[in-house]
């Protein structure tokens, strides 16, 4: 039995070097792998070994079983880098001297939108950041003052994955990786998608786009963010705008406000876009929780923050005049066209 699995190595190794394609690979995955494959028959045979040597045989066949799945996998990769390089290098060379069709496509309304706050937040001294679609359980939640079983997460139907992460919920999930990267002082800005199992309707989607931002300092107070939220508002929609400042729960903020913005469709009389109710949830923001800037790595007691999340998607419907959110993942050209950069 021990020469039969040093012969089964020895054949193994030698087929893996000869293997060309993952067609082959395949093959020999099967081969000495798969269900009925040598590996499987080896282990079979072990009923008919002498119980003294069955446990060092069976230890061996095992090795043997992740020994070629582990070659299995290092081959894999290997024949998919050459498969990129042939493609590559079979790919015509694009000649850049060509001049550029200025009407092959334009921006969409969401990128337009998040650009122009880009411009505005960096010329008041903010970064941009990148987030992750897919995040851990504990950057969407957890480090942002929501822990496991807390009832916030009931307002959330959040998308999960079989490896137990999910598709982040809100861009609130890139605070605490962002406060360990830069520290305290910090003005930062990440845009970025996100995803909720929500019921659609004109003003919710399942994925929608979304812009946290935060600042962190000595002597932080509600009305510095009262200041950017004033103007971010008259710079983007090139006009004064009709607010109102209420309370609003939100674990990783304290104090926290709900930040509306008197419906532009009805003009606060009420309609479908604003559920007939004048208003429309704009921007939930308030002072980051002293917890949160704990977790964050940042002395709550010496400084303080806040922290703000903008809807991308309910931004670009009021300044283009777009009454439904849906047009906006829908992939009409006709409407998309409409909100152009010229």
């Amino acid at each position: 039995m021990e020469d039969k699995i040093k012969n089964l190595k020895e054949n193994a190794n030698r087929i893996l070097n000869e293997i060309t394609s993952t067609q082959e690979l395949e093959k020999l995955r099967v081969e000495y792998l798969g269900k009925k494959g040598e590996i499987v028959e080896l282990l079979k045979g072990l009923k008919d070994i002498d119980k003294e040597k069955r446990k060092k045989i069976g230890e061996s066949a095992n090795k043997l079983r992740d020994y070629i799945n582990e070659k299995i996998e290092k081959k894999k990769i290997e024949l998919k880098e050459k498969e990129y390089e042939l493609k590559i290098n079979s790919t015509k060379h694009v000649d850049l001297t060509v001049p550029i069709n200025i009407n092959v496509g334009s921006l969409h309304p969401i990128t337009i939108v998040q650009k122009e706050l880009e411009d505005i937040f960096t010329s008041m001294g903010f970064t941009v950041e990148d987030g992750n679609e897919v995040e851990t359980e504990y950057n969407n939640f957890e480090a942002v003052n929501v822990p496991k079983f807390h009832p916030a997460r009931d307002m959330q139907d959040t998308f999960w994955l079989e490896n137990g992460q999910l598709l982040k919920t809100q861009t609130s999930a890139a605070q605490n990786k962002i406060m360990r990267k830069y520290g305290a002082p910090l003005k930062a800005i990440f845009p970025g998608r996100c995803f909720r199992n929500e019921a659609l309707d004109a003003s919710h989607e399942n994925t929608f786009f979304q812009m946290e931002g935060m600042m962190i300092d000595e002597n932080v107070s509600i009305s510095n963010l009262i200041y950017f939220m004033k103007s971010l508002l008259s710079e983007i929609f090139k006009k004064d705008v009709t607010v109102r400042l209420r309370p609003g729960f939100f674990p990783f903020v304290e104090p926290g406000f709900e930040l509306d913005i008197k419906c532009p469709y009805c003009d606060g009389v009420g309609c479908k876009v604003c559920k007939h109710g004048g208003w429309i949830e704009l921007c939930p923001c308030g002072m980051i929780h002293p917890n949160v800037l704990k977790m964050g790595e940042i002395d709550p007691n010496k400084y303080s923050g806040f922290a703000f999340g903008l809807g991308l998607s309910r931004l670009a419907m009021m300044k283009f005049g777009i009454d439904d959110l849906r047009l906006l993942n829908g992939g009409n050209l006709k409407v998309l066209k409409q909100m152009r950069i010229k």
